[in-house]
């Protein structure tokens, strides 16, 4: 990356082990996609008032050359999944994964096209 990571966090504690793991995750992103520019995270705690039940928000922003910018949200579900935040990070960035690769592969052409439907074409 050009830029160094940023991460911030809202509503919480800076935690040094929630950073670590969110720097573990970021340095895999660039297996899939080398020309990462920056990457901002914000991991937010929205709901701090109990004391078990609380579930994390991640978002995750991604730049790259040629103005493909990546933004990605991992918000609380139902299921309380994201009640771990360590989960959480790992699904935004798994998400992450999945768009940068998409990216790269229509960056190197690598995308299927559909021929016309018959009715499609001009007559």
């Amino acid at each position: 990356m050009q830029v160094p990571l940023e991460v911030v966090f809202e509503g919480m504690e800076p935690s040094d082990a929630v950073k670590a793991r969110i720097r573990r995750e970021s340095s895999r992103l660039e297996r899939f996609h080398a020309r990462i520019t920056s990457c901002r995270v914000v991991i937010e705690l929205p709901n701090k008032r109990h004391h078990q039940g609380n579930m994390f928000d991640v978002r995750i922003h991604i730049t790259s050359p040629g103005g493909h910018d990546i933004v990605v949200r991992r918000s609380p579900t139902a299921n309380h999944a994201h009640e771990d935040a360590y989960v959480t990070i790992h699904d935004a960035f798994a998400a992450a994964r999945r768009q940068l690769e998409d990216l790269s592969r229509k960056m190197a052409g690598k995308v299927k096209t559909h021929r016309p439907a018959p009715s499609e074409i001009p007559s």
